[in-house]
């Protein structure tokens, strides 16, 4: 299975105008920090071609899908880091997190990679 950005839709009754639905890899497939960072990639450009403004993560497939939440932040971040780099409509990057563990794994590793 190829990870990519699949499709957006409106907000519906959300805060969000719109959504868009990213896969992300199950641990055991093989391949999974590519599939990630292709999720994340495709998430990325598709926001920019829409020309969204903001976009919302959450830690992609830490929850049941068991990918590791510190790769998963290595991972997401320096993708969004290398793409934010490059000229491109978004100007706000934020990742909802599950709690203040995963908070501080994600803080963490955005200074790491930030120095």
């Amino acid at each position: 299975m190829t990870c990519f950005a699949f499709f957006i839709t409106t907000g519906g009754n959300l805060k969000a105008k719109h959504v868009i639905h990213a896969f992300g890899p199950r641990m055991g497939e093989g391949d999974e920090d590519n599939k990630l960072r292709n999720s994340t990639l495709n998430s990325l450009k598709l926001a920019d071609e829409k020309k969204l403004k903001s976009i919302s993560f959450p830690a992609i497939s830490t929850g049941i899908f068991g990918f590791p939440i510190e790769r998963c932040a290595t991972i997401m971040i320096s993708t969004t880091i290398d793409y934010l780099s490059k000229n491109n409509s978004l100007q706000k990057v934020v990742f909802c997190l599950w709690g203040k563990p995963a908070y501080s794994i994600f803080e963490n590793e955005l200074k790491k990679q930030l120095k």
